[in-house]
């Protein structure tokens, strides 16, 4: 029995030395590899009202929130052009072997948001869409290569992590439902490269969409002026509380003239906490083209309102032909909710997780039918380089 307990005790003491060593040299064997940080600490107002302040200035929200924005700035390598005439024997003769000459290296610049110590930082997409390379740097002055965790090219977010060996001053996000039409709202950034600058305005309203920004658009429009090099930036309200990314402006001339959109901070929050757990963004799909039921259609088909949503297309094999939809079908309802657009749909379905069993209420030939049908994943979108 003696014999036995000894070497019960080498044994146990020669594990826990072999993996003494191994965490300490090769720590991703104990790990998967190329995972990203699940690590995620983000703060988050608990308060929907807004401080006013008594002096007439906003120095206050401003200081707060410009420690936690960066200026990102992306590179894209040379790239060199091969001649056609390359091959051509006169062309070699006086020439030689050689290429034309390399295009010159571009570069990019943009805005981001700190929204955790840990060095996670909110972006757009299209800042970093085409970049080979992305440092950022800090308010401070001090600059890092920067981590891409993950993208949605559908909401323009995208979701950066720099290792600063400390942590880092991080912006505090709004409560939900917190902007009001009419409020007080700061955008921070870099626009056109000039350094980080603040600009006020007011709400000018929410939830807009059907702008062909991107797929899911809910965006708050403000006349805070933003310009090119503010995408990604902050729009802050009274409180210096983070309340939307800005992402976009309507302009004929490239500068601003007073309409600029963010991605309000609900959703950029769920997006930032899907990449960061996961490195993507999973939505529901169901496999259907929809289109906008307008009234000649709706009287075309014998439906007496406006309202759903008119399935044009089908495709095989997809979640929505197992369940027996077909075209020309017009869904009014899902899961007990009333859907009264195309838009509205493709935002309840891609809410849903895979898996889900969802009801599908439609009308056909006049007759309402009720489907269950079970909810795929949505496909995602590919890269969109540009050149």
């Amino acid at each position: 029995m003696r014999q036995l307990w000894l070497v019960f005790a080498q044994t146990v003491t020669i594990a826990v030395a072999a993996l003494f060593v191994i965490t300490t040299l090769k720590p991703e064997w104990v790990g998967p590899a190329g995972q990203p940080s699940t690590t995620l600490n983000i703060t988050q107002s608990s308060s929907n009202g807004l401080a006013l302040p008594a002096s007439g200035s906003y120095a206050d929200a401003a200081e707060r929130s410009m420690q936690a924005v960066v200026h990102i700035f992306t590179s894209k390598e040379a790239t060199s052009a091969r001649s056609p005439l390359r091959d051509d024997p006169l062309f070699r003769h006086f020439f030689g072997d050689r290429d034309l000459p390399s295009e010159p290296p571009s570069s990019g610049l943009g805005s981001g948001v700190i929204v955790s110590p840990e060095g996670f930082i909110l972006t757009n997409n299209h800042v970093i869409e085409a970049a080979d390379g992305v440092e950022v740097a800090l308010n401070d002055g001090r600059k890092f290569e920067a981590k891409l965790i993950g993208r949605d090219p559908e909401t323009d977010l995208a979701v950066l992590k720099v290792e600063a060996g400390s942590e880092l001053p991080a912006i505090t996000l709004s409560g939900p439902e917190s902007l009001r039409i009419g409020d007080v709202v700061l955008a921070i950034g870099n626009p056109f490269g000039v350094g980080q600058t603040v600009t006020m305005g007011i709400v000018s309203a929410l939830g807009r969409t059907r702008l062909g920004i991107s797929t899911f658009e809910n965006y708050i429009q403000t006349d805070a002026a933003i310009n090119p090099g503010n995408s990604g930036g902050a729009l802050v309200d009274a409180n210096g509380h983070l309340v939307g990314i800005n992402t976009a402006i309507y302009s004929r001339s490239g500068g601003s003239l007073g309409i600029g959109f963010a991605i309000p901070v609900s959703l950029a929050q769920n997006v930032l906490e899907q990449i960061v757990s996961s490195g993507e963004v999973t939505r529901g799909w169901v496999g259907v083209e929809i289109q906008e039921l307008t009234r000649e259609l709706a009287q075309s088909f014998g439906f007496r309102q406006t309202e759903g949503a008119l399935i044009s297309g089908v495709l095989r094999g997809s979640p929505a032909e197992r369940a027996g939809i077909r075209p020309g079908d017009i869904l009014f309802e899902l899961d007990g909710k009333a859907v009264r657009d195309s838009r509205e749909m493709l935002e309840m379905v891609a809410a849903l997780a895979p898996g889900d069993r969802a009801s599908f209420k439609l009308m056909r030939a006049n007759r309402e039918i009720e489907l269950p049908v079970v909810i795929g994943r949505r496909p995602t979108p590919p890269t969109n380089r540009r050149p």
